[in-house]
């Protein structure tokens, strides 16, 4: 049963219509409230619009991507410095800079003053983004990434950190000391897909050894990867593309550690383990496939790069054999010109 009111409405009294007097009256006093009142300081005020009030615009300038314009990360030891241009719209003498992580934007070094652009990497390897700062407020510059190198030196015989790598040539021979990398990139599954530049990833360059073991080490060299980036623009540029089309490219291969590149007697001493080559299948005249005259078109595009960047003079090798899956290109920035074909 219902209590209520015999024709089923509620007992309880029914609520009076506020007067028109009465909402005139408030509304009168609620605009003298909003005329005279101001928030306390703070609130209201966005991290990022304090940002954008106490810290002038950074971002890091065109050069710090390469000549292509797509490089997307910086290579620096611990502790060294690191070549990183930047444009700032202000006195950079007022700002401060720090590192923070690019897992989770922690900070994770102590603040310099921004004096130039010769800064200083953290001392841990890892993976940093640049944080500007001023009275406290900081801003991030997201479009580059630092990856600090574990140093050689930490290898111990043929294995680093659990990952088993092998000799290098320079292990091997007295008086070959900078026929190596300097270090290398530590690499979990979680990074695997960071870019490196706009067509490659982290992931790229690790090797196909089947190695379980995270992390997982690789070197990187800069240089070829603003060298595949300029081969892709010269394969538009051939072409006669007049738009930014996208081009299809697989990864065959980038580091290959000495112990896998062991394996073939033919590389065992390969550009491969130095960090600064990749064999790329790329569908050059964009038919949907990947056949000869892709690679053909991908050489006269190395061949045109080369000539426009002697400092990227390197190795070529043309694989279009029928014992491959697909055809493929080899190419490096080993600073000498050699050329084959498998």
């Amino acid at each position: 049963m219902r209590i209520g009111h015999p024709n089923g409405e509620s007992g309880a009294p029914r609520a009076r219509r506020p007067s028109w007097g009465t909402l005139i009256v408030s509304l009168v006093a609620a605009l003298v409230f909003l005329g005279v009142y101001r928030p306390p300081a703070g609130i209201g005020s966005a991290p990022f619009a304090q940002a954008t009030v106490l810290v002038p615009s950074v971002r890091a300038a065109m050069s710090a991507f390469g000549r292509s314009g797509d490089v997307r990360m910086r290579f620096a030891l611990p502790g060294d410095n690191v070549d990183y241009p930047l444009e700032v719209g202000g006195d950079p003498r007022a700002l401060g800079y720090t590192w923070v992580r690019l897992a989770d934007s922690i900070s994770v070094d102590s603040i310099r003053p921004l004096d130039g652009e010769r800064l200083i990497a953290p001392p841990d390897p890892g993976f940093y983004q640049l944080a500007v700062l001023r009275d406290g407020v900081r801003r991030i510059v997201h479009d580059l990434t630092l990856a600090v190198l574990v140093p050689f030196e930490a290898k111990e015989g043929p294995v680093l950190d659990g990952y088993t790598i092998g000799t290098f040539f320079a292990e091997r021979v007295r008086g070959a000391d900078e026929d190596r990398p300097d270090g290398f990139v530590r690499i979990d599954s979680r990074m695997a897909e960071v870019p490196v530049s706009r067509h490659l990833r982290l992931g790229d360059f690790l090797t196909r050894d089947n190695q379980q073991v995270w992390p997982r080490y690789a070197a990187i060299d800069p240089r070829v990867l603003d060298k595949v980036e300029l081969v892709l623009d010269a394969i538009r540029e051939l072409r006669g593309d007049t738009s930014d089309v996208q081009l299809e490219l697989d990864v065959h291969s980038g580091f290959r550690t000495p112990l896998y590149n062991s394996r073939n007697r033919f590389a065992r001493d390969s550009r491969h383990t130095h960090g600064d080559a990749i064999d790329v299948a790329i569908d050059a005249n964009g038919d949907g496939r990947i056949t000869r005259s892709d690679a053909r078109l991908v050489a006269r595009a190395v061949e045109h790069i080369e000539r426009r960047h002697p400092d990227l003079v390197g190795g070529m090798g043309i694989y279009t054999s029928g014992k491959y899956n697909q055809a493929f290109v080899h190419i490096d920035a080993r600073g000498t010109k050699a050329r084959w074909r498998g």
